[in-house]
């Protein structure tokens, strides 16, 4: 080992790894290093793979990171402020825009890269965008004006949810469960006896 052949922190560049025997399954590529996967981002999981146009039109749309990201947020923290200063029914339609940018944004989120907080906020922000869409046309509040606090209310139910799913699955991305023999259950039975 050279310093030609070592990377920035002092570990054999991925393509080294298939000699050392310390392969594993992730394989080598962009964001590894010795056979250890460098997150991209602290925060969501890896983006699925987009195998149809539909996923590779969400993937160019959605912001994950950056400034058209924190633009997205702000948008929708200045709906929610600009709500406040509205008279009803004005207030709750505002609200409803505000609910269907953060649901549509954490549905779609969720669909591409299964991150666990947005399976809660996604759907909860989403029926809490038709309630207050209803609200507004019905002309007055059902909960007392306190839409903002059940839409603050989902995101910290959905943020308790991925803490927990991160402490029991050892990371953030709601994964189908595994059937079969890789997974640990038994294996289908050998006929024994006469066909």
């Amino acid at each position: 080992m050279t310093i030609e052949n070592t990377s920035a922190d002092g570990r054999l560049p991925a393509e080294n790894c298939g000699n050392s025997g310390l392969r594993t399954a992730v394989g080598s590529g962009e964001g590894t290093s010795c056979c250890i996967p460098r997150a991209r981002r602290a925060w969501s999981p890896p983006v699925l793979p987009a195998d149809t146009s539909v996923k590779r039109r969400v993937d160019h749309l959605l912001p994950r990171t950056g400034l058209p990201a924190i633009a997205y947020f702000a948008t929708v923290i200045g709906l929610l402020g600009l709500a406040q200063t509205l008279p009803s029914p004005a207030y709750l339609a505002v609200d409803a825009l505000a609910f269907l940018a953060g649901g549509s944004w954490c549905a779609l989120n969720f669909w591409r890269c299964r991150q666990a907080h947005c399976l809660i906020t996604g759907v909860g922000w989403l029926l809490l965008a038709l309630f207050a869409a209803a609200e507004a046309l019905r002309g007055h509040s059902l909960i007392g004006g306190d839409e903002q606090l059940v839409f603050l209310g989902t995101l910290g139910i959905g943020l308790i949810f991925e803490a927990i799913w991160y402490v029991v699955h050892h990371g953030n991305a709601v994964t189908p469960a595994q059937t079969g023999p890789a997974s640990g259950s038994a294996a289908p039975r050998q006929r024994t006896g006469r066909p």
